[in-house]
């Protein structure tokens, strides 16, 4: 009969086993959380990416409407010129020459008008696109405090791996809530 071998194990090796198999429950519900939270923190990342560029989007249209206004009102101040000149020449000019300088005075009056016009359509324009921008960069800031949060959470979580105290798995889950509320806020417009 072969010899059969048995091994008693010792109430130490019982105690070693069953506190692996604890700290590994625990180790994978951090593994879970920080896999969950680090593809929620990239969400939050492009979202809060995204907020930004459309928001220097708006504010270069802005500014270029901004360069389009004032090329207008310089386009404006030439006329006025213009139009202040002709009038300064009807006053002087031989009176059989008056009505053409008196016309071209005029002339220069309406050009303004719709000079004057375009220019503070285009003013108009540059609050709205202002407007957009400073909108979609409030977001912004809500999703950059969200990722932030989430990310403090992944570093506590990695702390609780290693130190083992279950109440920082706690910590890092609130911090996570929380970067959850922030991403809410900034998902409503809050």
């Amino acid at each position: 009969m072969p010899e059969e071998s048995f091994e008693v194990h010792g109430p130490e090796k019982h105690a070693v086993e069953h506190a692996a198999h604890a700290g590994d429950s625990l180790a994978s519900r951090v593994a879970v959380m920080t896999a969950i939270l680090s593809t929620v923190g990239a969400v939050f990342a492009y979202q809060g990416g995204h907020a930004q560029s459309d928001a220097m989007m708006y504010k270069n249209e802005a500014v270029l409407r901004r360069t389009e206004a004032s090329d207008q009102w310089a386009f404006y101040q030439a006329k006025s010129n213009k139009q202040h000149l002709a009038e300064l020449a009807a006053l002087i000019a031989p009176p059989d020459k008056r009505a053409a300088f008196e016309a071209e005075a005029e002339r220069y009056k309406q050009e303004k008008k719709e000079i004057q016009a375009k220019a503070e359509a285009l003013e108009a324009e540059t609050k709205k696109f202002n407007e957009l921008s400073e909108r979609s960069l409030h977001p912004h800031h809500r999703l950059a405090q969200a990722t932030t949060l989430v990310q403090i959470a992944i570093s506590i979580a990695a702390i609780t791996v290693l130190t083992r105290k279950r109440w920082l798995f706690w910590v890092s889950g609130s911090a996570a809530a929380i970067g959850a509320a922030l991403w809410s806020l900034a998902w409503l417009g809050v």
